[in-house]
């Protein structure tokens, strides 16, 4: 497989450099039916080998905490499209082979593939294989004249085309399943942007769509006739007005031992004189008006740095990482310091490098961040950690993951 995937890369290689321009339109035409028919059969292949990879626990064996993640690292995909991915590709391999042998064909496309396997499955469960087949067979001919969306709107009804008595016990079924697939489907990605923004983005499941409404709706009213904020800014504020009164409510749980915070770094002298930006935890910068504001009502807590920003001193020497010494590790890590993990400081715990039972110390240097996932993989595992030669960790895989064993760090966390 792995050669005829070369020759085929070869193939198209070759095209992507052909002068387009020099065809005839007809011509042109049946290259764009054609690109797009092989962009179909590849997607097929494409998830017989994820499938192939999650049933095998490949992943996991390479120290991913689940082949989502490992697929993001892999190639670079975000979470939600690659749980997507592992879902449609599972259900391909387990439902209605005529499914997998329509995408195959380049009869159909992915985000079809997925619609008619989820009315699949919602029929499946109310009639029974017979009327399933003729289902998927009734979709997968539409499929030539619909799209995705409008395939799933008809899918919805597909039983009053192949199985009429049961039509209206089916359609209950069908909403119960589009309500599992809302809470499937519900996610929320923080993208950090290069100018120092928070890019939210998400889906959100009817209940918590509801509740969010009704939270910040009330917030977001003009404050008055000279309130030119637009409505999106109103929005946005509310939306800090609520995490304010939350982390105000002593009601969130600790985050590794510490109340729920946020954590600023500034030097001291740029704080007394107003001139220097403040970091967040989580690698955002602060103006320093902003810095000043919240330094009104913060701890401030003294921590000796080096001249690029590592930690050098905080003082502390026992068994528990918590504390100055923790804030200190999250300064230094970012988050989980495994690579190819995003995982953020509030779901991590501190590791002793060399065990504090063997006779390692308490202090940064023998120290790292790891998430629950990835604590559990290194003391069951032959990863070697050790400091670089700028005092932050990087792993040394074992050598029948990597022969050469050369040290990797986490990319995710970078700052710079």
């Amino acid at each position: 497989m792995v050669e005829e995937l070369a020759l085929a890369d070869d193939v198209v290689a070759a095209c992507v450099d052909a002068p387009a321009w020099a065809l005839p339109e007809p011509e042109l035409i049946a290259a764009l039916d054609a690109a797009h028919r092989l962009e179909r059969r590849l997607a097929a292949v494409k998830l017989t080998l994820v499938r192939e990879l999650d049933g095998r626990g490949t992943p996991r064996a390479q120290g991913a905490s689940s082949t989502a993640v490992w697929l993001r690292e892999r190639l670079r995909l975000t979470i939600p499209a690659a749980r997507r991915l592992i879902d449609l590709a599972t259900a391909l391999d387990t439902g209605n082979p005529g499914i997998r042998q329509a995408l195959a064909d380049g009869h159909i496309s992915v985000d079809q593939a997925r619609v008619i396997t989820d009315t699949a499955t919602t029929v499946n469960t109310s009639t029974d294989a017979e009327t399933a087949d003729k289902a998927v067979g009734a979709l997968v001919g539409w499929a030539s004249q619909f799209d995705a969306t409008h395939l799933r709107k008809l899918g919805t009804r597909i039983l009053d085309h192949v199985a009429p008595d049961i039509a209206d016990a089916a359609a209950q079924a069908a909403l119960d399943a589009e309500a599992r697939r809302a809470a499937r489907d519900r996610h929320l990605t923080l993208s950090e942007q290069t100018d120092g923004r928070l890019r939210l983005t998400g889906t959100l499941d009817a209940e918590t769509a509801g509740l969010f409404r009704a939270t910040i709706d009330p917030l977001t009213a003009p404050s008055g006739p000279d309130d030119t904020r637009s409505p999106g800014q109103r929005r946005h504020d509310a939306l800090a007005d609520v995490c304010r009164l939350a982390l105000r409510s002593d009601e969130l749980p600790d985050s590794g031992g510490d109340p729920a915070q946020i954590v600023v770094t500034t030097t001291y002298d740029a704080l007394t004189r107003q001139l220097g930006a403040g970091a967040l935890d989580i690698g955002l910068q602060l103006t320093p008006d902003t810095v000043r504001r919240l330094a009104c009502d913060a701890t401030i807590l003294p921590t000796v740095l080096g001249g690029t920003g590592q930690v050098l001193d905080v003082g502390r020497q026992r068994r528990l990482i918590t504390g100055p010494l923790r804030r200190a590790l999250v300064l230094r890590d970012r988050g989980c310091a495994f690579p190819g993990c995003d995982r953020p400081p509030r779901w991590c715990h501190a590791h002793h490098i060399h065990h504090w039972a063997d006779g390692g110390t308490t202090n940064l240097d023998n120290a790292v961040l790891l998430c629950g996932h990835h604590h559990r993989h290194l003391h069951h595992s032959d990863w070697i950690i050790q400091l670089g030669h700028d005092g932050h960790p990087e792993f040394v895989p074992p050598a029948w993951l990597d022969p050469e064993q050369l040290p990797r760090r986490n990319h995710y966390h970078r700052r710079t």
